[in-house]
């Protein structure tokens, strides 16, 4: 099957709810990354008030902390997070606007339930091809809290990075599917 090209600034709800559990994506516009303590902090400061240094709707957060550029290289290694590590944050995050979450393994029950009540998408990046997936980076720019280094938050303009669809809008999940296809053997 051939991979579905989309457009992070093209992605509506009708779009989000076609794509399914399985699906190969190529993805191209701007995404932003942030990690763990990048998480926290934007959840702490939201809580006493201060607004998330982007503006989330529709927004696209990869769970990468790159690897810094080589000279004449635009980013270094930009493999993708265990995402787990964000599932404390992901759901007030969805619930304000934030449509693809990408990064690589299974998700809380409390996530999927906030993908499938906001409408969202979770993708998958391959770990350990980090080196690859910085040819797909062509911008990068850090736009918050300079101060965490890899763990800032970064704004990154991205062409035909691929993805995997591992749960989908209506809570699709690859790795239940996976699961439930072995065990049918």
């Amino acid at each position: 099957m051939e991979a579905l090209k989309i457009r992070v600034e093209d992605l509506n709800d009708e779009k989000i709810k076609s794509l399914a559990a399985g699906d190969s994506v190529l993805l191209s516009g701007v995404i932003y990354t942030a990690r763990d303590a990048a998480h926290e902090r934007m959840v702490k400061n939201y809580e006493k008030g201060i607004d998330f240094p982007f503006d989330i709707k529709g927004q696209a957060i990869y769970y990468a902390g790159p690897c810094p550029a080589k000279p004449g290289e635009v980013i270094g290694s930009c493999g993708p997070t265990t995402a787990g590590r964000m599932d404390a944050y992901t759901p007030l995050l969805l619930d304000k606007g934030l449509k693809i979450m990408i990064g690589k393994g299974a998700r809380s029950s409390e996530v999927v339930d906030a993908i499938r009540r906001n409408n969202c998408v979770y993708l998958g990046a391959i770990g350990g091809a980090g080196a690859l997936i910085a040819e797909c980076i062509k911008k990068v720019r850090v736009i918050a809290y300079d101060d965490l280094g890899t763990e800032a938050i970064r704004e990154m303009y991205v062409e035909d990075f691929p993805c995997t669809v591992l749960i989908d809008s209506d809570g699709n999940n690859i790795y239940e599917i996976g699961q439930e296809k072995y065990r049918e053997i």
